[in-house]
């Protein structure tokens, strides 16, 4: 139901889309590169004592979760990308109404309106966890 943007706002969302996409690709590929450069230098270095250990183990938690960040965003392109090919782009997936074209150029991977996005996220405080 993306009959509410026109083909061509259409067309620059997903240029958009897919540049996210190879960029967020890249970024994780060096996480991972780094992450296994300083696993190496970790060992390399053979932890001595345990606030070294447990300087490494923060290192190697920043990584991972920095990694956890930039999948979770590629999985968010990947989403909209599916609901465009689709022809869900654009709609809410709450209400069914129209998600303007100027919160989608903001916000390329929304997927509920500005009012249903807000009540998601009061509900939602935290992820997986009800404020009610």
């Amino acid at each position: 139901m993306t009959e509410h943007l026109e083909p061509q706002q259409t067309a620059t969302l997903k240029r958009t889309l897919r540049g996210s996409m190879e960029t967020l690709r890249e970024v994780i590929r060096q996480h991972l590169l780094k992450c296994d450069d300083d696993r190496a230098r970790l060992l390399a270095d053979r932890v001595r004592d345990a606030e070294d250990e447990s300087v490494a183990d923060l290192i190697v938690d920043l990584d991972l979760a920095e990694i956890d960040r930039d999948l979770e965003e590629l999985r968010d392109v990947e989403a909209a990308l599916a609901r465009m090919q689709q022809g869900a782009y654009g709609t809410c997936t709450t209400c069914g109404g129209a998600i303007p074209y100027e919160r989608l150029t903001a916000y390329p991977t929304a997927k509920r309106c500005h009012r249903c996005q807000g009540v998601y996220e009061k509900t939602y405080a935290q992820k997986g966890m009800s404020t009610l």
